[in-house]
């Protein structure tokens, strides 16, 4: 690949400056140059990642070979909540990534599921067998996996008419503005950076949240949010967008080395099962961490408030519940 640096770019870190060009992820980017993967024509030099740009420069990228993506059945542990003939519901953990991608090629959930259930596969894309609906890899908690086509077929239709209930729990930096309402933001993907979603009216599609807070303490706040879209990142987004970022969230806030990881959990689900056609309705508790970390909040809080009644039914009086 063959960039030309503009006068424009003069005295960019070429790092930045290639991930911004490529969508690559900048450590990506980092790897790359370390690697002796980048050049400058017409002197042959090999910057480091920490080379400013002078202008004018002509770059060329060697792109490493593309991960060869495979789905192997491995033993890894699975937290099913529930399951039947038709589908599974699954209680996933913080930093497990749900499917393979680049950069994930083993280890997901998908791997783990095939080895506890050969039968999903077919069901879906080929690296998402199963997988009606996704959490991203530092979100903890519920989603649900089909196992037959009928399931399949049924699921993703609810999740399309937008009648399948999705409820989490999420630690935000800050005061929210009011106790409860709901974001209406569109989201497309990032201009500059292509591994980030942003709020924009540019190639986007629309994106509706609603909220409700919890609890309050100094610099934080304990918030329920429920779906009524799904797009990609659409709560990290949206609170971040807000000026309320969830707490340990190192793409869309500040970073947050005190924090154990991303503090947002899937903690409710609820749909009508494909065969018996009856609502069903599950939980996930907070996991441990996250838990612990709310309780040294509490601890630290000068004065006793009332903490709002966190349950998925309260949700059912949202709009739209």
């Amino acid at each position: 690949m063959f960039l030309e640096a503009s006068p424009e770019d003069r005295g960019k870190r070429i790092d930045v400056w290639l991930s911004e060009k490529t969508g690559l992820s900048r450590s990506g980017v980092q790897k790359i140059l370390k690697q002796g993967g980048v050049t400058l024509a017409p002197s042959g030099e090999r910057p480091k990642p920490s080379y400013r740009l002078k202008g004018g420069e002509k770059v060329e990228l060697a792109l490493p070979p593309e991960e060869r993506l495979e789905l192997e059945p491995e033993p890894l542990p699975l937290d099913i909540v529930y399951e039947d003939e038709d589908l599974m519901v699954i209680n996933k953990p913080q930093g497990m990534v749900v499917h393979p991608a680049p950069g994930h090629a083993r280890g997901t959930l998908v791997h783990a599921l095939l080895h506890h259930c050969q039968n999903i596969r077919g069901l879906g894309p080929d690296f998402r067998p199963g997988i009606v609906h996704r959490l991203d890899k530092d979100t903890s908690g519920l989603l649900v996996v089909a196992k037959s086509q009928r399931a399949y077929e049924s699921l993703a239709a609810q999740l399309k008419r937008r009648t399948m209930k999705r409820v989490y729990l999420a630690l935000v930096h800050g005061r929210m503005k009011s106790r409860e309402g709901v974001i209406e933001a569109p989201i497309g993907r990032h201009s500059r950076d292509r591994k980030r979603m942003a709020v924009t009216f540019r190639s986007s599609r629309p994106a509706l949240t609603f909220y409700r807070v919890l609890e309050e303490f100094d610099k934080y706040t304990l918030i329920e949010a429920r779906l009524f879209t799904g797009r990609t990142h659409q709560i990290r987004v949206h609170l971040s967008h807000m000026g309320n970022p969830v707490v340990g969230d190192r793409l869309y806030g500040p970073k947050s080395p005190a924090t154990p990881g991303q503090l947002l959990h899937a903690a409710c689900l609820g749909f009508v099962h494909p065969t018996r056609q009856e609502y069903m309705e599950f939980t996930a508790p907070l996991p441990g961490y996250f838990q612990r970390f709310l309780e040294l909040l509490r601890e630290a809080k000068e004065n006793g408030g009332r903490v709002a009644d966190s349950s998925c039914e309260a949700h059912d009086r949202s709009p739209g519940g």
